[in-house]
């Protein structure tokens, strides 16, 4: 295990590029798996999920070549359809070679995907859709076997707008002939960058970006080229750990177009932030933060759940009371109370909703990283606390973002890692 160490009472400024989108590299590198042909993926984000996806991939039987950090080759023809246990067990990503294996060889066997504990994500969301479009799925002792023998393109009905339960059936339903129907369908822009491969490869997609998908499949996919598009998790972020340290930072490859609802909310709370074009954020100076009543997560395009947990950290700042709300996932606030122990005045109403209260001075403290993005969380509130903090587990924030020390150090900040 790794930690790092952070001197606090930092304020950050300067220029950060953001990177590829995390969410939308992983189930991009899974569709590779839907052709023989030579594949090239741009801009993947140098982390441990992505890592880990590619050599999942190449334990799968195909060739992955890097050509550069950020650049892959992927080609040839998988040689199994077992899921490695020991990288399904670790890597909630995992399922989406689900539809993809189950396209190419008609069966799939994997143990229960892993991943970050934030709440039960259960897989039957992607049974169902999975179900619909013809597959079988028998629970055995150490998993799952799923089995398709006659696809049929159908209506599918998602009962929850589930990201990846959706880009599973949109992968499936990229390879039966006829049309499919996704209803109550995720629209993030991770989904959309999915649907732009799809079209790539030769699948025929109306919809995407909306709840209700129309996807026309076709037997033979082809090979692709695409650049990943930048991670709007990632720019929101670096937006919050800006206004938190008082900088101005200058935020590349920030698409406007997917951070509406951040922009929005920064800006009621005081947040000074512009935009030089429709890549470019530039956050300012910002001393006087207001709470505002509630910020509550929701799907694709309000406020999204993976910012949750550095919104929390921004509400100890800010002068008033807001009540954060994330009704996806149990366990997305157990994080608080190592806010708390920092000096946060937080109370947790139930496993969902806090009340924050500021503006409070945090203090360093030795504290254990829970997950990707109270991780990340925790790193911001050390930038801003007095004197010295220690995040354990530092290697669980690497799974999401991409050379942390050196990106941060970059804008001025007292970081290190230690082994």
């Amino acid at each position: 295990m790794s930690r790092f160490i952070i001197e606090g009472n930092q304020i950050l400024s300067g220029e950060i590029v953001v990177a590829g989108n995390k969410n939308a590299a992983l189930p991009i590198i899974a569709a590779t798996v839907l052709t023989d042909e030579t594949c090239v993926i741009e801009n993947l984000p140098n982390i441990s999920d992505v890592q880990s996806m590619l050599a999942m991939l190449s334990d799968l039987g195909k060739s992955v070549k890097m050509l550069s950090t950020h650049k892959f080759q992927i080609s040839g023809s998988i040689s199994k359809s077992r899921l490695n246990d020991e990288f399904a067990s670790t890597l909630r990503a995992s399922i989406l070679y689900l539809s993809v294996l189950l396209a190419r060889t008609g069966e799939v066997e994997m143990v229960p995907p892993g991943g970050c504990v934030i709440g039960r994500r259960k897989v039957d969301q992607h049974f169902d859709a999975l179900q619909a479009l013809g597959v079988k799925v028998n629970i055995i002792d150490h998993g799952y076997r799923l089995c398709l023998k006659r696809p049929k393109a159908n209506y599918v009905f998602m009962r929850e707008a589930s990201v990846t339960a959706t880009e599973n059936a949109m992968m499936l339903a990229a390879v039966i002939d006829g049309q499919t129907i996704l209803d109550n369908a995720a629209g993030e822009p991770h989904v959309q960058d999915l649907a732009e491969v799809l079209l790539k490869m030769g699948a025929k997609i109306q919809g995407a970006g909306t709840n209700r998908m129309t996807i026309t499949g076709t037997s033979r996919l082809k090979g692709f080229q695409h650049r990943i598009m930048p991670d709007h998790i990632e720019a929101g972020t670096f937006a919050i750990a800006a206004a938190c340290t008082g900088g101005e930072v200058v935020i590349h490859e920030a698409e406007r177009q997917n951070l509406t609802i951040v922009n929005l909310i920064l800006s009621q709370m005081g947040v000074k932030l512009s935009y030089g074009d429709e890549k470019t954020m530039v956050v300012k100076p910002t001393k006087n933060l207001v709470a505002i009543p509630k910020v509550q997560v929701g799907v694709w395009p309000v406020f999204p759940t993976d910012l949750m947990s550095p919104m929390v950290v921004l509400a100890t700042q800010a002068k008033g009371t807001t009540l954060c709300h994330d009704w996806m996932y149990e366990s997305r606030m157990f994080f608080v109370d190592k806010l708390v122990t920092m000096g946060a005045q937080i109370v947790q109403c139930d496993p969902h909703r806090v009340l924050v209260s500021g503006p409070t001075r945090l203090k360093g403290q030795p504290i254990v990283s829970p997950d990707i993005r109270a991780g990340i969380a925790l790193v911001i509130a050390a930038l801003i606390a007095r004197g010295k903090s220690k995040i354990e587990k530092a290697e669980l924030i690497d799974r999401g973002y991409e050379d942390i020390v050196p990106r941060f150090r970059k804008l001025g900040a007292n970081i290190s890692r230690e082994q």
